[in-house]
């Protein structure tokens, strides 16, 4: 890990730079789903036969809700992971940049700010007595 301020900034402007390279992306997770359909007199429903699936769906959360996207084909399987995977590579990167900065924050010097008139003045002290007894 680079310990100087301007290995560090230079580290940073990397980073958001492969930001900015990723593809399309997005939060979720792939999951296989199984079953017994509906019809009694379907196979799935007879002793030591498995059930229907496993059908691939896309599992993600929007304001707090869960949102089921069903992977009808291959090429959907295949697009949703690939998006899937460059969110990972996403939130990855997004540590390293937030760790960077901490970083750079912690190296960088505080600098003194001239104070302004108003800031100057001191506040003056009540002349009124308390009236605590």
């Amino acid at each position: 890990m680079p310990d100087s301020l301007a290995e560090l900034e230079q580290r940073r402007a990397v980073i958001a730079h492969q930001i900015g390279q990723l593809g399309d992306l997005r939060a979720g997770s792939i999951t296989g789903t199984s079953g017994r359909c509906g019809k009694p007199s379907c196979r799935c429903h007879q002793p030591g036969q498995p059930g229907h699936g496993p059908n691939l769906r896309l599992t993600y959360k929007v304001d707090g809700k869960t949102i089921s996207e069903s992977l009808p084909n291959p090429a959907a399987v295949h697009k949703a992971e690939r998006e899937v995977a460059v969110f990972r590579d996403f939130q990855q990167l997004s540590r390293e940049f937030v760790g960077v900065n901490t970083s750079i924050c912690h190296l960088r010097p505080a600098e003194e700010e001239s104070t302004t008139a108003q800031e100057k003045k001191r506040p003056k002290r009540s002349k009124r007595k308390s009236r605590a007894k």
